[in-house]
C-alpha cells in the first residue's frame, strides 16, 4: 500500500470529501470500511486506495501494523472511537485527526495531550468547519493583545445535504452538545441550552438568529483566547419554543450511556433529503471584549460548510506529512494559527475595531 494517508470511515460524505480535497492537494488516500462495495465506489470517485475492515478494532489493528503517516478519522461517535484509535496511532507513530465537534470528545483528546509529546505524534482534533471557522477567528483577534475578560463565538453553516442517512459522526455530536454549558470564571460551568438568543446581520446583509450551543467551539474559544467567560452558539439552534422548553428533560435523560448509545445508533439510520444549501456563505463570528473595554468583532467567510471541512482535513494532514506539526493534542488553529483558514479558501472579515 503506497498511501500515506488513510481516511477511516471513507464511504461517507465526510471521508469521500476529505479524499477529494486530498486529490487536488496531490495526495492520495487510503479509505477504509466494512463494504467492499462502497469502497470501490468511493474509490474510483476519489482516485483513492481502499483497505476493508470489519470493526474499528480490526482497522485500529491495521494501523498498528501498516504504520500509516496521518490517519483521518471521521467515523462517530468520537466519544467512543477516538480512544482506540488514538492509542493505536501511538503505537504505531502515526499522527491523528478527527473532525469531533463536542466537548466531550474534545477533551478526551487534550487530556492525551502529554502521552502524544512523549510518543512524538500529533492529535489534531476538531477539523472541521464548526472549531476552525470560530478559532481561527477568535485566534486572529486576540493577536498582539492579553487574555480577553469576554468571547462569544457564533457558527453559521450553509451545507448542501445530500439524500442519505443521518450518520452516527452528526448524531452524536448534536447529542453530546444538549448539556448546556459555558465557560464561567474560566472553567466549565452549567448553563441552559439555546438561551442567549442573538439576531445576527450577516457581513451579506442577510440575519440569522444564533442561540447557544456548547460544541466544540466552547473549548477551542477557551483555550485559543484564555478568556474568563466564553460562549459558544449556532444558527443550527432549535427555533421552536416547546423544543428548547423540553431540552432540559432531553439533556437528563442523554446522560444515560445506554440511552444515549441506543439513540444515537437508531438516529444515525435516520434518512435525510436532499436540499440545497440554504444561503451562499458559510460564516465563522466572534465578538471579543478586554477588560479595559475594548471590542473586536470578526468572521470568517466560506462556501459550503461539508466542504469546507474537507478541505481543512486534507490540509492539515498535508501540513502533518510534510512534518510541520509539533506533537502534542491541538484543535486546527491552535497548531496552525489563523492563515490555515486562508489556506482552504476561507476569507477574515474584520470591520469593527472599538474602544469604549
Amino acid at each position: 500500500m503506497t498511501a500515506q494517508i488513510w481516511v477511516l470511515g471513507g464511504t461517507g460524505r465526510s471521508g469521500r470529501t476529505i479524499a477529494a480535497q486530498l486529490a487536488r492537494l496531490g495526495l492520495t488516500a487510503v479509505l477504509v470500511g466494512r463494504d467492499a462495495n462502497r469502497l470501490h465506489t468511493a474509490a474510483q470517485q476519489t482516485g483513492s486506495e481502499t483497505l476493508r475492515a470489519p470493526s474499528l478494532t480490526a482497522a485500529a489493528a491495521e494501523i498498528r501494523q501498516q504504520r500509516p503517516a496521518v490517519v483521518i478519522n471521521t467515523v462517530g461517535p468520537f466519544t467512543t472511537t477516538a480512544p482506540e484509535i488514538i492509542d493505536a496511532c501511538r503505537a504505531a507513530g502515526s499522527h491523528y485527526i478527527d473532525l469531533a465537534n463536542d466537548v466531550a470528545a474534545l477533551t478526551a483528546t487534550y487530556q492525551r495531550h502529554d502521552a502524544a509529546i512523549q510518543a512524538g505524534h500529533t492529535l489534531v482534533t476538531g477539523a472541521g468547519f464548526g472549531v476552525t471557522a470560530t478559532e481561527s477567528v477568535v485566534v486572529k483577534l486576540c493577536e498582539g493583545r492579553p487574555a480577553p475578560l469576554r468571547v462569544r463565538v457564533d457558527m453559521v453553516p450553509s451545507i448542501a445535504m445530500e439524500e442519505g442517512t443521518a450518520g452516527e459522526a452528526l448524531i452524536g455530536t448534536l447529542l453530546g452538545s444538549l448539556h448546556g454549558r459555558r465557560i464561567t470564571d474560566g472553567r466549565l460551568a452549567p448553563a441552559r441550552i439555546f438561551s442567549d438568543a442573538l439576531r445576527l446581520t450577516l457581513p451579506d446583509g442577510s440575519q440569522v438568529t444564533t442561540a447557544s450551543m456548547p460544541s466544540g467551539e466552547l473549548l477551542a474559544a477557551h483555550r485559543a483566547s484564555g478568556a474568563r467567560q466564553v460562549l459558544s452558539a449556532t444558527s443550527e439552534a432549535p427555533s421552536s419554543p416547546l423544543l428548547r422548553a423540553m431540552m432540559p428533560a432531553l439533556s437528563t435523560l442523554m446522560r444515560w450511556e445506554r440511552l444515549r448509545s441506543f439513540t444515537t445508533r437508531h438516529l444515525a439510520r435516520v434518512r435525510v433529503k436532499a436540499k440545497e444549501r440554504p444561503r451562499e456563505h458559510s460564516w465563522g463570528h466572534a465578538v471579543v471584549t478586554w477588560t479595559d473595554g475594548e471590542t473586536r468583532e470578526g468572521w470568517l467567510r466560506l462556501g459550503d460548510a461539508q466542504e469546507y471541512t474537507g478541505a481543512v482535513a486534507a490540509e492539515i494532514a498535508r501540513r502533518l506529512l510534510a512534518g510541520e506539526g509539533r506533537p502534542g493534542a491541538y484543535t486546527p488553529a491552535a497548531l496552525f494559527g489563523p492563515t490555515l483558514a486562508e489556506s482552504c479558501g476561507a476569507t477574515y472579515l474584520l470591520p469593527h475595531r472599538d474602544r469604549r
